[in-house]
């Protein structure tokens, strides 16, 4: 199942010619909501939008972008079969993404069952499907952060989130039918614009301005591990608009279906990226440590850094936004006019 047939000629076709519409599932969210203006800059409005359209503090990441129509995410199904819709591709990003939800039955519903509805609709109807995984599929890192397929079996995440999206990928890999062609992407620190709504699990870039603005400092974790310093541990700070771009040429392109890291491949630390912050708004850096909560201190991960060689290989060689010129432009172009993508 690491790489089924090229699937090249199998080419979505923008909004204004004939052809189906994408779904976009996670689309009021803040990965998605950047999936589905990136799409419009494309040129594909033919989009379907899923998720949960209650939250009003979701509805402004939607202003302005172009879809044909909105579907709740738990009636997708019922509607998908009662009305049959022609559907070129799916690009299912919707889950819970909470890292400290640790009742696992809601993981279980939203990440494992639903994507396993996704994809056996993809598989029945031949349609490309990209799907979101993680990296904290990863755990601790002692294995390594290689997107290979048989290291999916030895994983051991560290929080009921990680385990959700493994056991995903894992369903995959043993399935026999799958659609035409299918991508797992395994997205390790994403930042940027759209993720107002997201609270205490919003980016540390986010957290960092709104508290530049309001103390003139920022509070950074101390190190619980040997070997760390405080405010030295290491992510892979990936952009929102790298992120879209990569699925955008996946979606074009549809190379090897497979398992797939999607981050930068160089890890920074979190000091690196308040200091990017701080500069950005003109500022010299100021960080004060607290100590880390402790429901989570064991679960933290120190160290992640993706390993992008699968991906270049399969023929992505677009450069990617360093940590201070992502930091600069989400700061200069949208928090600090508080805008949206």
């Amino acid at each position: 199942m690491s790489s089924n047939e090229n699937n090249r000629g199998l080419q979505v076709t923008p909004s204004g010619e004939e052809g189906g519409a994408i779904i976009v599932t996670g689309a009021a969210g803040f990965i998605g909501s950047c999936m589905v203006q990136y799409l419009n800059e494309l040129g594909y409005t033919n989009l379907i939008l899923v998720d949960e359209f209650s939250r009003a503090d979701k509805k402004p990441n939607l202003d302005g972008k172009k879809f044909q129509f909105t579907i709740e995410r738990e009636e997708l199904f019922t509607w998908l079969y009662s009305t049959k819709p022609k559907i070129d591709f799916v690009i299912h990003l919707g889950a819970r993404t909470d890292t400290t939800e640790f009742n696992y039955s809601i993981h279980q519903h939203l990440n494992v069952e639903y994507s396993q509805h996704i994809w056996n609709y993809c598989t029945v109807n031949n349609v490309p499907l990209i799907y979101a995984s993680s990296a904290a599929t990863y755990g601790d890192g002692a294995m390594g952060y290689k997107d290979e397929h048989t290291l999916c079996y030895d994983l051991k995440p560290l929080n009921p989130y990680g385990i959700s999206k493994n056991e995903f990928d894992k369903w995959v890999l043993h399935q026999e039918d799958h659609p035409p062609f299918w991508a797992g992407l395994k997205f390790f620190n994403v930042y940027g614009p759209n993720e107002y709504h997201k609270a205490r699990m919003a980016s540390v870039i986010f957290h960092s301005f709104n508290q530049i603005q309001q103390n003139g400092f920022v509070k950074l974790f101390r190190s619980h591990k040997e070997g760390f310093k405080d405010g030295e541990q290491l992510r892979d700070f990936v952009y929102v608009k790298d992120v879209v771009k990569v699925i955008g040429w996946m979606m074009q392109h549809q190379p090897a279906s497979a398992i797939y890291n999607l981050g930068t491949g160089k890890a920074r630390t979190f000091y690196d990226l308040v200091k990017a912050t701080f500069t950005a708004l003109g500022l010299e850096t100021k960080i004060e440590f607290i100590d880390m909560p402790e429901d989570i201190r064991d679960k933290y991960q120190y160290f992640t850094e993706a390993d992008m060689a699968k991906l270049r290989n399969a023929g992505y060689n677009e450069p990617s936004y360093s940590l201070e010129e992502g930091v600069t432009d989400y700061v200069a172009n949208y928090l600090s006019r508080n805008r949206y993508y």
